[in-house]
């Protein structure tokens, strides 16, 4: 069996070790014996070895230890593991894999759940790993939802997409996170599911910055159609294949984050609606909105293709140019149909 460690401590990444035990049966060899945990905190660690949960994130989500391999060597990890799940904020990604070397991704396959892009290099995670590993496209693959990880916590029915190139890793790394509650397609388009969850996230600040202003549901939904099209317009251009937009990995994720009471992104947008300043809503909030950080780099990647995003450039002005989003929104409601 080919061995698999989640990579990161939060919310997210204690849903995926949630739906990986679902497969685990350490007593059956023919079985995955274990998850492989890493967590940079060792006190978590202790805690969870003890009390059976994390106790920072989906404190309610309660683990047979037995099932996991937990530990704050990434090194380690990484070694004893063919599968990597990266689950690590976007931003601090680069920081975690520090003292890692292409020699230890050798041979590896890394799958991330992120929905980000990493900052320092304006690249979405698998061009990362691509890039500065030296990690054949093959070997990179993409989990993405729509999916919250509260509704995974209560098990509640969801659907993953899993993306690779090489269909047979995605179709493998599907079939372990699939589970009662938990059901899985397979896609081959790593780069349009991957820029389409982290301008998801870009959208859902957008929308929630919307709700704060006091908009309505008629507004949002105009939004949220163009930012659909929006999405597109960018992924073709980016990566130009025959992909069905409407498809769950692409509006389905949108969606959820868009509307749902857990979209971190859509909390953030509201709080900055509503006149709170960007950094005062980030320190209220303790988790990371990814596309606080996405939509920087979506903007400066765009630069490049020069597709026309009014609502990407909307968030961008009122989140580092501190534009009015009052004002900034309304100039947005003319440039939408």
């Amino acid at each position: 069996m080919k061995q698999i460690a989640v990579i990161g401590g939060g919310s997210w990444a204690t849903a995926i070790v949630k739906m990986l035990c679902n497969n685990v049966y350490p007593n059956e060899p023919a079985r995955m014996q274990q998850v492989h945990w890493w967590l940079r905190s060792e006190t978590v660690v202790a805690h969870i070895k003890k009390y059976k949960h994390n106790p920072n994130y989906l404190t309610s989500v309660e683990f047979d230890t037995d099932k996991l391999a937990l530990d704050t060597d990434l090194k380690k990890i990484v070694a004893a593991a063919d599968i990597l799940i990266m689950a690590v904020p976007s931003a601090f990604l680069k920081d975690a894999l520090s003292g890692l070397t292409p020699a230890d991704f050798k041979n590896k396959q890394i799958f991330s759940a992120i929905k980000g892009i990493v900052p320092e290099h304006n690249l979405i995670v698998g061009e990362f790993f691509s890039q500065e590993y030296q990690l054949p496209l093959d070997n990179i693959g993409v989990i993405t939802g729509p999916c919250h990880a509260e509704e995974v916590a209560m098990e509640k029915l969801s659907y993953l997409t899993i993306a690779s190139q090489n269909t047979e890793n995605a179709a493998y790394v599907a079939s372990q996170l699939n589970c009662r509650y938990i059901k899985t397609t397979v896609s081959d388009d790593i780069f349009g599911t991957e820029y389409s969850s982290v301008l998801k996230n870009v959208f859902a600040i957008a929308s929630g910055i919307c709700h704060g202003l006091g908009y309505g549901d008629n507004f949002q939904a105009v939004l949220i159609s163009n930012a659909i099209q929006e999405i597109k317009a960018f992924v073709d251009v980016v990566h130009p294949i025959d992909r069905d937009i409407k498809s769950s990995a692409y509006l389905g994720d949108l969606l959820v984050t868009a509307y749902s009471q857990f979209s971190r992104n859509r909390m953030f947008g509201n709080m900055v609606g509503k006149g709170y300043s960007v950094k005062y809503a980030q320190m209220e909030m303790n988790m990371i909105a990814e596309g606080y950080y996405g939509v920087k780099c979506i903007y400066e990647i765009n630069k490049k293709y020069k597709v026309e995003m009014p609502i990407t450039n909307a968030v961008y002005n009122i989140v580092y140019e501190k534009i009015s989003p009052a004002i900034e929104m309304k100039l947005l409601t003319d440039k939408l149909s």
